[in-house]
C-alpha cells in the first residue's frame, strides 16, 4: 500500500486505544478536566458499569460558547501553549487528546455554562453547532454506548460489576487526592458514595475506613524542593495485594517503579513474607523535575533525579516506620504547626498507650526500671527471697510505661504485662530478636562489633563445605565479631563471638551464618546481604522459648522494646506484642451485659 494520510477519525480511534482502555479511563480523564476547571463539586452517574452511560457534572469555570467545538477537537487544550509550559506542567490534563479520543469511540454530548453567561450551550460529536441548553455554571459531559462503533474493542470489556469496580477505584483515587472537593458516585440510579469536602484525615477514613487510619503513622518531611506527606500503614495492616497503595506526585496518582521500590525497601525490615504495605503518600517537587508526558494515560512519570527521589522517599518512610513503641502516634515531623497546616495531623493508633520518657536501653539481665526497683526494695521479703509483683498503680507524679510492668510468664513463651489500657502480651523471643537486630545494625555501622572471647572455646562438628566457607569468609566473619578456624577435617573451633550474642546458641548460630555466607559471593556478603546476616545472628542469639525469665528481666525486656526502633515487629515481620484493653477483657466475661 502507498503511504497516505490517515483520516482524523481513524487517528483519534488509534489514540483511543491508549487513552480509553475502559469506562474507568474515561472517568479519570473527565474528572481531571473538572478539577483543572476549579470544580468544588463533582457528581458521577454510571449505568451498566459506565459502558451504557457515564455522566459527569461539575461546578467549574465552564467553557465559553465559542470554545466548545475545540473541546472535542484533537490536540486542542487550554492547559499549555509552549514547550516551557509542557516542561513545567502543573495541571492534570495538557495533551488535548482525551475528549477527542473518547468522542471517536462513543456518543458524546457536552453542555457547559461559563461564568456570566446567560445560559448553557450544548454540542455533541455528531453536531458541532452549539445549541442553547439549560444548566448552572459548570460542565456536564455525557458519554454513552462506549465502543459502539468498534465492536472488536467492546468485546474486551468485562462484566458490569468488574467495570464498575474499576470506576470505583478511579473515583476513590481522585477523591483521596482532593479532599477539598465534594464527590458523589451513583450507579444505575442509586447513590453509592457521597463524599463531602473535608479534611485529608476524614477523607481517608471515608474512603479507606477508620481501621486503616488507626493503623498508620503520619509522614511529613521536607528537604529542599522535595516534600513527602501522608500516611504509612503499620505492618499489622499489610495486605495480600497492592490494592491499598496510593502514591501521588504533585497531586497526580501515579504508578512508578522508583517510588514503589523505595517504599518496598523501607518496609523490608518489618514486613512478613509476601505481604504488601499500605500507604497514601503525596510527593511534591518542582514540576520541572518530573516528566509527566511519558504515556497518554499520564499514570507514568519520569524523574530527572530518580536516585535522589528514591533515597528521599526511602529514608523518610524508614524513619517514620522505625519510631519506637513509646512514641505513640509516631509523627516524625518536628513541627506540629506545620503538620496541621498540611492537614495531616492524624490520630494515634487506639491500641497505643500514652508516651513516656524512658531510660536508655538495657540488656535483659540488667535491672528493671527505677520505679519498679524502688517498689521492689520496699516490698522485698528477705525470708522468702521472692520478688514482689509489680505495682498495680503508680503515684500520680509518675506515668506508667507504654508496655506497663510484667506480671507473669506464660509457658516460657509469652510475657504478660499490665499497663494503663489493660493487658499486654509479648512474644519474648520475637521482641528480643528485634532488639538484638537493631543493636547489631547500630554496632556494625559504628565499626566492628565488640567480641567476647569464650572461656572455653567451642568445638563444632562441620561439613567440608562449612569449613571451606569459614576460611573463604574469614574477613567477613571477623568484621561481624567472630573468631573461628578449622580445628580438624570436620571440626571448627570458635574462640570469640560478638558480645551481644555471647549467651546465644553458638553452634546453631555459626551453622546458620555459614549457610547464608555460602549462598552469595564474598564481595556482596556485607554490602548486599548485611541485614539478612544480622537477622540470622539476632534470631539465634535471642532468648529462646521455654527459658524462664525473672520479673526484673521481663521488665527490662519491656523497657528495651520501648526504646528500640521497629519494635512492633520481629525481623520476619511478625508482631512482637499485642494489647487487650479492659473493654476487650470485659467482653470475654460478659461484664456489663
Amino acid at each position: 500500500m502507498p503511504i497516505r494520510q490517515l483520516p482524523d477519525l481513524l487517528i483519534s480511534q488509534i489514540a483511543a486505544g491508549e487513552v480509553v482502555e475502559r469506562p474507568a479511563s474515561v472517568l479519570k480523564e473527565v474528572i481531571e478536566n473538572s478539577l483543572d476547571a476549579g470544580a468544588t463539586r463533582i457528581d458521577v452517574q454510571l449505568e451498566e458499569g459506565g459502558v451504557r452511560l457515564l455522566r459527569i457534572t461539575d461546578d467549574g469555570s465552564g467553557i465559553p460558547k465559542d470554545e466548545l467545538p475545540l473541546a472535542l477537537a484533537r490536540h486542542a487544550t487550554s492547559k499549555i501553549a509552549t514547550l516551557d509550559d509542557l516542561e513545567g506542567v502543573n495541571s492534570y490534563g495538557f495533551r488535548g487528546e482525551a475528549l477527542a479520543s473518547i468522542a471517536s469511540v462513543a456518543r458524546v454530548s457536552l453542555s457547559s455554562r461559563a461564568a456570566n453567561a446567560a445560559h448553557a450551550w450544548r454540542i455533541s460529536n455528531h453536531n458541532a453547532t452549539a445549541e442553547p441548553a439549560a444548566g448552572t455554571q459548570g460542565t456536564v459531559l455525557e458519554v454513552a454506548d462506549l465502543y459502539f462503533n468498534t465492536p472488536a474493542r467492546r468485546k474486551f470489556l468485562k462484566t458490569e460489576a468488574t467495570e464498575y469496580g474499576h470506576c470505583v477505584d478511579v473515583f476513590q483515587r481522585m477523591a483521596l487526592a482532593r479532599p477539598d472537593v465534594s464527590f458523589t458516585l451513583s450507579h444505575n440510579g442509586n447513590v453509592r458514595q457521597r463524599l463531602l469536602a473535608t479534611t485529608p484525615e476524614q477523607r481517608l477514613k471515608d474512603v479507606l475506613g477508620p481501621e486503616f487510619a488507626g493503623q498508620t503513622r503520619a509522614v511529613d518531611e521536607q528537604a529542599g524542593p522535595l516534600r513527602l506527606s501522608g500516611l504509612a500503614a503499620l505492618p499489622a495492616y499489610s495486605r495480600a495485594t497492592r490494592d491499598a497503595q496510593f502514591f501521588y506526585v504533585n497531586g497526580r496518582f501515579v504508578r512508578d517503579k522508583v517510588l514503589a521500590h523505595a517504599a518496598r525497601e523501607a518496609y523490608a525490615d518489618i514486613l512478613h513474607g509476601s505481604r504488601h504495605p499500605a500507604y497514601v503518600l503525596f510527593l511534591e517537587l518542582d514540576p520541572r523535575g518530573v516528566d509527566v508526558n511519558v504515556h497518554p494515560a499520564k499514570t507514568e512519570v519520569r524523574f530527572r533525579d530518580s536516585r535522589g527521589i528514591h533515597q528521599f522517599v526511602f529514608h523518610v518512610l524508614q524513619r517514620a516506620l522505625a519510631a519506637p513503641v513509646h512514641s505513640g502516634s509516631a509523627t516524625i515531623h518536628a513541627g506540629a504547626t506545620e503538620q496541621a497546616q498540611a492537614g495531616y495531623q492524624f490520630a494515634a493508633p487506639t491500641h497505643y498507650p500514652p508516651p513516656l520518657q524512658h531510660q536508655t536501653s538495657l540488656a535483659v539481665n540488667e535491672p528493671a526500671a527505677h520505679a519498679y526497683l524502688a517498689f521492689a526494695k520496699a516490698a522485698f521479703n528477705p525470708a522468702s527471697g521472692a520478688l514482689p509483683s509489680p505495682p498495680t498503680s503508680l503515684p500520680q507524679s509518675q506515668s506508667a510505661p507504654p508496655l506497663g510492668y510484667a506480671i507473669a510468664q506464660l509457658h516460657g513463651v509469652y510475657v504478660l504485662a499490665q499497663n494503663e489500657a489493660g493487658l499486654v502480651l509479648v512474644d519474648m523471643h520475637a521482641a528480643h530478636e528485634r532488639i538484638l537486630y537493631e543493636r547489631l545494625k547500630h554496632v556494625l555501622d559504628a565499626g566492628a562489633p565488640a567480641s567476647q572471647p569464650l572461656l572455653i572455646p567451642a568445638l563444632i562438628h562441620a561439613s567440608e563445605g562449612e569449613i571451606a566457607a569459614a576460611g573463604e569468609h574469614a574477613d567477613t566473619l571477623h568484621r561481624l565479631g567472630f573468631e573461628l578456624a578449622a580445628a580438624g577435617p570436620q571440626e571448627l573451633i570458635v574462640r570469640a563471638v560478638p558480645t551481644l550474642l555471647a549467651h546465644g546458641d553458638v553452634p546453631a548460630l555459626i551453622r546458620a551464618l555459614l549457610s547464608d555466607l555460602r549462598e552469595q559471593p564474598a564481595s556482596r556478603v556485607i554490602d548486599a546481604r548485611r541485614n539478612e546476616l544480622l537477622a540470622t545472628m539476632a534470631c539465634h542469639g535471642a532468648v529462646r522459648a521455654n527459658r524462664s525469665l525473672t520479673i526484673p528481666e521481663m521488665n527490662a525486656l519491656l523497657r528495651d522494646m520501648e526504646a528500640t526502633e521497629r519494635a512492633d515487629q520481629c525481623n520476619h515481620g511478625r508482631p512482637t506484642w499485642s494489647q487487650l484493653s479492659m473493654k476487650d477483657l470485659d467482653k470475654l466475661f460478659l461484664r456489663g451485659q
